[in-house]
């Protein structure tokens, strides 16, 4: 039975190596996978969907105006395809959410989203509180502080490594920028 699924954390939780294998995983069992990662993040190229340990893929992309529901059709009036993989699924609108749903529901696919669940400002993403609400199964990545407690929050530096707390809520970047932590460490970061 095709489902929903969130796969949520923080940053550098590990979540596109978790897709990419998973993915993989499907392909080396002879079935094709659909691959899909937002277009405002081009930090690896335009639709690739990259891990930090240096493994990487294709992927198509969607933007905020994408039906996603007609892209997955598409994709499956092409040939067979066993799981619809979406990267950076904060980055997702709510009626994108819907869309996906729908492509579970009504095209019996199933759809793994993996994506950031809160902002720097400890902030639901519009993307990540739809999946939230919607998902048929949420799972989370864990990754660890600095002080080795369960990391569910994250920081963004600006160029000379100070914290930033205020700003647009998205703001592409990487190790460089964003800084995962407890919340505890994560308010004392913040000035809280």
């Amino acid at each position: 039975m095709a489902k929903l699924y969130f796969n949520f954390s923080t940053m550098n939780a590990g979540k596109s190596t978790i897709l990419l294998q998973a993915s993989y995983n499907y392909i080396e069992r002879g079935m094709q996978t659909y691959l899909l990662t937002a277009q405002m993040d081009d930090r690896a190229g335009q639709g690739v969907i990259a891990s930090r340990i240096g493994i990487s893929a294709q992927a198509d992309t969607y933007a905020a105006n994408d039906d996603l529901f007609e892209k997955i059709q598409t994709r499956l009036n092409a040939g067979p395809c066993a799981c619809i993989f979406v990267d950076e699924a904060q980055f997702l609108t709510e009626p994108q959410v819907w869309q996906l749903a729908r492509a579970v529901d009504d095209l019996k696919v199933p759809v793994m989203c993996y994506g950031l669940r809160v902002d720097f400002l400890g902030q639901l993403f519009p993307g990540s509180a739809a999946l939230l609400a919607l998902a048929d199964e949420m799972r989370e990545v864990r990754t660890i502080c600095h002080c080795g407690k369960k990391a569910t929050m994250v920081i963004r530096k600006d160029e000379n490594g100070n914290v930033v707390t205020a700003g647009d809520q998205v703001s592409i970047g990487g190790n460089d920028r964003y800084v995962s932590l407890c919340r505890k460490h994560w308010r004392e970061a913040v000035g809280e």
